[in-house]
């Protein structure tokens, strides 16, 4: 039977810094979804990447008095190394300054062109250079001295050249037929109903090339002018499926996207400019897009200037990355600005992690170890209660498929833990320790019952923490191709006549 296929996509990042928070916490946000889906059954392609082209980049470059490609290849290493600390399991991971990625925007641009959407004006208006995005002058405001984005901060300048313009006031009321056809086009619904709202205003025509710097794709066929970097960067979720080229086995596989992961910050370019763009190109809509909240620290956008910023990197390596993974898919309600500290942290590794999922297979392996010849026994006479331990996992299946399919990523966590919970307080209750004299078959049932849980909770946690879960598979001897969701169901998955692997420590307690 052929495997559905399934295509998630992380935003590119803007890689004029090096990697903060906001970027761990969308790459994370992917990579669980896309793991989980894979367990599922699902073909997955998750791509992630990096947004090299503008007149930001070009004056960083400028400033850091670099070859502005040589900038881009430094910058963009640094967000692909993070990939590989963040544990991601992305296919593919494209640069807005490769060639494969100028072939796509060339051929949007053409058919963008060739639809009459495109024409030749002047523009005027507020740019932010650090948001590569235009504003009207009811979103900007005067602080300190200086004309500044209300929606984000930044500073704006104001900006008179020729541009081409794309006819996005045409496409409103097609927008807003999508919107409502499609309420699950864009989640969560708050945002939903802030891009319908803003749409349906009217949304005046796009500028969607400059003239003023020269650090991006040239417009075919006038060369003075680049293409505007938001529709430039948009294309690549078509690019890394070999587009143009419509024949190709990844995009007859993959395209429409099933998911594209952002900040609640790019909103209005996902939202709005990136359908009104395939819809003119007469090309498919992507089934769906989440908007996520910031990571705050200490209740406040994180900031140089306040000195709130906490380095993913940083924690990574005092903390650990599966830790940090769990902490940020729990604590942080997927949608919502979730507020993130150092002491949450620790409380969430200790009590989580710790005194939870690790405690329980931390008691159950050393009680194989010391009681039943380090090995699984096997057991033909199960109890209700023996049996009611696995089957309530076993029939919320369904339900957790569906608060992943529709990116309730903390509430799916914390039922899983609850199963873990639930198994340490029968693991207490049974007192195998007291069976082994009394009842040794009654013993034997609730081992085995008590191991095939933690191998349940175990892949169903491979997606979250993926270091950890496989090593807890390892140690019970799961058959790298069972670690899957369909097995969850299936009676006896456990290997019997092995001795259990080397026995250590999942999370240490940390102060």
């Amino acid at each position: 039977m052929n495997k559905k296929s399934y295509y998630i996509t992380t935003p590119i990042y803007y890689p004029s810094g090096k990697p903060h928070m906001g970027h761990a916490y969308s790459s994370i946000i992917a990579d669980v979804i896309a793991r989980f889906k894979r367990l599922d059954g699902y073909n997955v392609y998750f791509l992630t990447g990096t947004d090299e082209h503008g007149l930001k980049i070009q004056r960083e470059a400028e400033k850091n008095k670099k070859d502005t490609q040589q900038f881009c290849d430094e910058l963009s290493s640094k967000f692909r190394d993070l990939t590989k600390v963040l544990n991601l399991s992305n296919n593919d991971f494209i640069r807005t300054t490769e060639k494969r990625h100028y072939k796509s925007v060339e051929d949007l641009w053409n058919k963008l062109v060739n639809s009459g959407d495109i024409y030749l004006d002047k523009y005027k208006g507020w740019y932010s250079v650090s948001d590569e995005a235009y504003y009207e002058s009811n979103e900007v405001e005067e602080k300190n001295g200086s004309k500044v984005s209300i929606l984000s901060g930044s500073k704006v300048e104001w900006v008179e050249e020729e541009s081409f313009f794309f006819k996005l006031s045409a496409w409103s009321e097609k927008l807003l037929q999508h919107y409502n056809a499609n309420p699950d086009f864009i989640l969560p619904i708050s945002r939903n109903n802030e891009v319908k709202k803003f749409v349906e205003k009217g949304l005046k025509d796009l500028s969607i090339s400059r003239t003023s710097f020269s650090w991006g794709i040239p417009v075919p066929k006038n060369q003075k002018h680049i293409i505007y970097v938001w529709l430039d960067a948009l294309t690549n979720y078509l690019s890394a499926l070999n587009y143009p080229d419509t024949s190709s086995k990844l995009y007859k596989e993959y395209w429409p996207a099933d998911l594209h992961v952002i900040g609640k910050d790019i909103l209005r370019f996902h939202a709005i400019y990136w359908p009104a763009f395939l819809m003119a190109a007469k090309l498919p809509l992507p089934k769906r897009i989440f908007g996520h909240g910031w990571i705050l620290s200490d209740d406040k956008k994180m900031s140089k200037s306040i000195g709130n910023i906490l380095d993913p990197l940083d924690i990574i390596k005092n903390y650990g990355i599966d830790q940090l993974r769990y902490y940020l898919i729990k604590e942080v309600s997927l949608g919502n600005d979730g507020n993130v500290s150092l002491e949450n942290l620790k409380n969430c590794i200790n009590n989580d992690l710790a005194n939870n999922y690790g405690n329980l297979c931390q008691r159950v392996f050393a009680f194989l170890k010391k009681n039943c010849g380090n090995k699984i026994p096997k057991s033909d006479s199960l109890s209700n209660k023996d049996k009611a331990l696995t089957n309530k996992l076993k029939n919320d299946i369904t339900k957790l498929s569906e608060l992943i399919n529709h990116q309730n990523l903390n509430i799916y966590i914390k039922k899983v833990i609850e199963y873990s919970f639930d198994s340490n307080k029968y693991f207490n209750d049974s007192e195998p320790w007291a069976l082994k004299k009394s009842n040794p078959k009654q013993m034997n049932a609730v081992m085995y019952s008590i191991v095939e849980q933690i191998k349940n909770i175990s892949i169903l946690l491979l997606p979250i923490i993926p270091n950890s879960a496989n090593s807890v598979l390892d140690i019970i001897n799961v058959n790298k191709d069972l670690r899957v969701i369909s097995e969850i169901n299936k009676n006896d998955g456990l290997t019997h006549d092995k001795e259990l692997g080397e026995i250590k420590i999942l999370f240490k307690k940390v102060d």
